[in-house]
């Protein structure tokens, strides 16, 4: 029995589990898909994917990564939040989960917006801190998916050319 095709197929689960995992916060969303591209690789031999196609999709996860930590941070900094405020985002996110698709929506909103009230105990400061660490995320998320596409995009053309 050949392998091979166990391993693409493995590949192509993390490939897909990544994408999902780029708007589902509780999954490394492009580590992942970059662990399904490396297993195709090396299921492959590494003679349709190389060394220089796999640096570059290392290098667009990396980015993936730092894009990830800093949107989120950086959206609720700009406006001077607290540490509450980003907690309280994270923790919305993941309560967000279980109410899909309305729940990734709001969630981090209401988990900032809840955070930064209880740190400062002024309703319009808060709501501008929620709405400020939500669009980080949102933008962190837009900057992810493109990032995915682009990941998606490299492994095809390196795969058939």
């Amino acid at each position: 029995m050949d392998l091979s095709a166990l391993w693409y197929v493995l590949a192509a689960l993390l490939i897909l589990a990544g994408l999902a995992g780029v708007v589902l916060p509780a999954l490394p969303g492009l580590p992942l898909m970059f662990g399904g591209m490396l297993l195709a690789a090396w299921a492959g031999g590494f003679e349709r994917i190389g060394a220089l196609a796999l640096a570059a999709l290392g290098a667009l996860t990396l980015l993936s990564v730092a894009v990830d930590l800093l949107a989120t941070a950086l959206g609720a900094r700009r406006v001077g939040a607290g540490p509450l405020a980003v907690w309280g985002a994270a923790l919305g996110t993941l309560a967000g989960l279980g109410f899909r698709p309305l729940g990734l929506l709001l969630g981090p909103f209401v988990g900032a917006l809840a955070g930064e009230l209880w740190h400062s105990r002024a309703l319009l400061r808060a709501a501008h801190v929620g709405l400020a660490t939500w669009l980080g995320l949102l933008l962190g998320t837009v900057l992810k998916l493109a990032l995915a596409f682009a990941m998606l995009g490299l492994f095809i053309l390196a795969w058939f050319f």
